[in-house]
């Protein structure tokens, strides 16, 4: 078959994609969806030896009758199954080196992901400085937002009436009535 530095890169190159997409995901089984990703990623769809609904058949043909996932060993045959289809000049072991050297390293790309925007217009609406009324409560000096705090008023169980300017004080008071008496 293969070397064994081959089979880690191409085990590694299985995990990540198997747990994309994925927060439960252990990195053991590949779902349908992750292993169509890792044909197109990686190149082994061309358009017009390999297809998606190759692809998708040759999943459907290697995994268990009941399963929703294929395994590595299953991931291993899946590929025996496209290589010869995808490099059709080359004999059957040349085909599925050429496959593995498609797939080995490779991880999910995220294309599509929306990029931060940097114009005058979006810099002018969440530039908090320029916060008026109480959309400025919100946020403190440094523009970092309060959370709730900024949002709701929060009751405050001193015994203290709302927005009294001597809140804290009364203890100061009574002390200092003593000592003059």
């Amino acid at each position: 078959m293969a070397e064994g530095a081959d089979m880690d890169e191409l085990l590694t190159s299985f995990k990540k994609f198997a747990i994309h997409g994925d927060t439960k995901a252990v990195g053991k089984e590949m779902n349908g969806k992750n292993w169509a990703k890792l044909c197109k990623d990686c190149k082994v769809i061309d358009g017009k030896n390999v297809t998606g609904t190759d692809v998708d058949i040759v999943f459907s043909k290697v995994k268990a009758k009941t399963s929703r996932v294929i395994t590595f060993e299953e991931f291993q045959k899946a590929l025996e199954e496209l290589a010869p289809k995808r490099f059709k000049g080359q004999s059957k072991e040349e085909a599925l080196q050429s496959i593995w050297k498609l797939i080995e390293g490779k991880e999910p790309s995220n294309a599509g992901v929306t990029k931060v925007t940097k114009t005058k217009a979006v810099d002018r609406l969440t530039d908090t400085s320029k916060y008026t009324g109480s959309h400025k409560e919100r946020f403190d000096e440094t523009g970092k937002g309060k959370g709730r705090g900024g949002r709701e008023e929060l009751v405050e169980n001193t015994g203290y009436v709302a927005a009294y300017k001597n809140a804290g004080t009364y203890e100061e008071k009574v002390k200092t009535k003593e000592k003059a008496q």
